[in-house]
């Protein structure tokens, strides 16, 4: 099906054109200059779902998309709350309104169901790693001290999930090392367990399904290799902590304690038609070893981001998700 999809730009002949930015001739890039207005979003009245936009931190241009359920708002019931990290390589200029994001928001919001709060981050390579994972750390402190009265009315922030796709999967992965060390500081914000959505994982060494999808057209390895160049700390290679998490599992005994200690758990999902599914078995495998309460779905077909362009697997993976936030 990934054939199918009609993508305007080739990743194989314009990779850098395909991440909407052009590279050059001194090795920098430009990006074409686009304005995010701030608006609060509601859709029909006919759809199940009711959408709100709030600023994180005007100065870093970051904000976030609530979505709930329509029919708990006339109610007082408080729903398990699942905090959104959104992909695009750390490099695409992805955002909460991206047009391919919304179904997915509101097909977990009402599958679930549950809050969804979905949040912005910096973009690299104007702002390299960590830069991302600073700023979703801090989605999470604003979460935790939100006025808003939505939030605080039908979100259980008791029962607080992370699930990131692609490099919002990465990031779910890092956020959550990170905090679980402070979780005391996070509360009444709990994080109960880890979702990563076909995570963009990387490493020097390719995987037997990076070569046998080297060329495929929705995630090829030429693309693979300019986000970690673009995203990565300058001088770094694809072994860096913040790609290749096999590194620091194999070198850091203890680096899953406060997890552990805290029961987190972590659900792995991704599919064999992904170039980066090798990675995830073989995170998934490691981090059972270390003795983390690890699920993993690991489904047939499909291609990296699948969900997003079919309907059927985005209601499969909404009744796996449900099925992990209501163990």
């Amino acid at each position: 099906m990934s054939d199918q999809i009609a993508m305007s730009i080739d990743p194989n002949e314009d990779p850098y054109g395909s991440l909407g930015i052009i590279r050059n001739t001194d090795g920098s890039i430009t990006r074409p200059q686009t304005t995010r207005p701030f608006s609060i979003t509601i859709p029909d009245k006919d759809s199940f779902v009711f959408m709100k936009d709030l600023v994180i931190n005007l100065a870093k241009d970051m904000w976030a998309r609530i979505v709930i359920p329509r029919e708990v708002l006339n109610s007082e019931t408080k729903l398990p709350l699942v905090v959104y990290f959104h992909g695009g390589g750390f490099v695409m200029a992805a955002t909460v309104d991206t047009p391919i994001l919304q179904k997915f928001y509101a097909t977990l919001a009402v599958e679930i169901p549950a809050i969804i709060v979905s949040v912005d981050y910096r973009y690299a390579p104007e702002n390299r790693l960590p830069a991302a994972y600073d700023d979703c750390v801090e989605s999470l402190y604003w979460i935790k001290n939100t006025p808003n009265e939505l939030l605080k009315k039908h979100a259980d922030l008791s029962k607080c999930f992370l699930l990131g796709t692609s490099a919002g999967g990465n990031i779910a992965y890092h956020v959550g090392l990170r905090v679980a060390k402070v979780s005391e500081c996070l509360k009444p914000l709990e994080i109960k367990g880890l979702i990563l959505h076909h995570a963009f994982f990387g490493g020097n060494e390719r995987t037997k399904s990076e070569l046998r999808l080297a060329r495929n057209k929705i995630l090829p390895l030429n693309v693979c290799d300019i986000m970690w160049e673009l995203g990565l700390p300058i001088g770094s290679d694809r072994d860096h902590l913040y790609s290749n998490p096999m590194v620091e599992i194999r070198s850091n005994e203890n680096l899953f304690d406060q997890l552990k200690i805290q029961g987190w758990k972590i659900l792995v999902i991704d599919c064999y038609g992904d170039p980066l599914i090798d990675r995830q078995i073989e995170v998934s495998k490691m981090l059972k070893e270390k003795g983390v309460q690890v699920v993993d779905s690991f489904s047939e077909g499909g291609f990296h981001g699948c969900e997003f362009f079919d309907d059927m697997k985005l209601k499969d993976m909404a009744l796996v998700v449900k099925e992990f936030v209501r163990a």
